[in-house]
């Protein structure tokens, strides 16, 4: 049987593969798609083409006028070379990621094989029913603050559906869609929105995030967090800051975040650094309403 992935960077499709992690026997290269290759404004939206760089996006026009975070979100992804090849599309589909999964295949058959690569156990919490892999996307947590869109292609037809809808917050099956579905593009809105991104790990180049925050004040008054590296699936919450007791946002998305011991940083600090963010970036819109 064929079993195969489409690949266009591959940046991380490939090291998961020489991993072990990646069993397909077939990749498809779809980087000679060039109609997925562009940066365009469709009326009150911008279409980016799942094949476009994340170099390409950082430098873009329009993303550096219209969508700053999201260029920084850009530019906080592994390093300038990395970026020069591996795509947006590729980074919203990045797989979940464990410090005892993401291990070469010797190191894990030593230590034990989890739930995410055939094995009875979660390691990190001990359990044998759930995987807790954290989902590690940057540039998503801002797509998802702005409310973005992604366009699917597969053998029904095409579909759009917004960026939240894409991951299960299953830490083993981490995506709603299968290997052989398209990512053909991302519809970014035009919003009268402010967003503020920010980034834990231990490095600023190469690392994957232990915690992303991307919060958006739309018109002023709308609150939407997307919060990234703590749970198997974004952490999304909707706010307005009229009417809403945001300390209790805060807490609320302290409390739903799922964080466990699968990282280079402990949880409890990961736990704590998603306060600090998020009250440090409400600081930053100067909404001071914290008791």
């Amino acid at each position: 049987n064929i079993h195969a992935i489409l690949v266009a960077g591959g940046t991380d499709v490939y090291v998961n593969k020489q991993q072990g992690n990646i069993t397909s026997n077939c990749f498809v290269d779809i980087t000679g798609i060039e109609s997925l290759k562009s940066i365009k404004w469709k009326n009150d939206f911008l279409e980016i083409g799942s094949l476009v760089s994340l170099n390409e996006l950082a430098n873009s026009k329009e993303i550096i006028t219209s969508f700053p975070a999201l260029r920084m979100a850009a530019q906080s992804v592994a390093t300038p070379v990395i970026r020069r090849t591996a795509t947006i599309g590729g980074n919203i589909l990045c797989e979940n990621r464990c410090s005892y999964y993401n291990q070469s295949e010797w190191w894990r058959d030593a230590v034990g094989y989890c739930l995410k690569c055939n094995g009875d156990i979660c390691i990190a919490t001990g359990g044998m029913k759930n995987c807790f892999s954290k989902f590690v996307s940057d540039t998503a947590p801002v797509l998802i603050a702005l409310k973005a869109k992604i366009n699917l292609i597969d053998v029904q037809g095409e579909r759009t559906i917004p960026v939240e809808k894409l991951y299960s917050g299953d830490g083993v099956n981490s995506l709603t869609i299968d290997k052989q579905t398209l990512l053909k593009s991302i519809d970014v809105p035009s919003l009268d929105a402010k967003v503020i991104f920010k980034k834990l790990r231990p490095r600023k180049a190469l690392d994957f995030t232990s915690l992303t925050t991307a919060i958006s004040l739309v018109n002023n008054k709308d609150l939407r967090m997307a919060i990234g590296g703590v749970d198997p699936k974004p952490v999304v919450l909707d706010g307005n800051i009229e009417t809403d007791d945001l300390a209790l946002l805060v807490k609320k998305a302290y409390k739903q975040a799922r964080v466990v011991e699968n990282d280079y940083y402990p949880r409890n600090y990961r736990k704590e650094m998603i306060k600090y963010f998020i009250e440090q970036s409400l600081d930053e819109f100067g909404i001071l309403k914290f008791k």
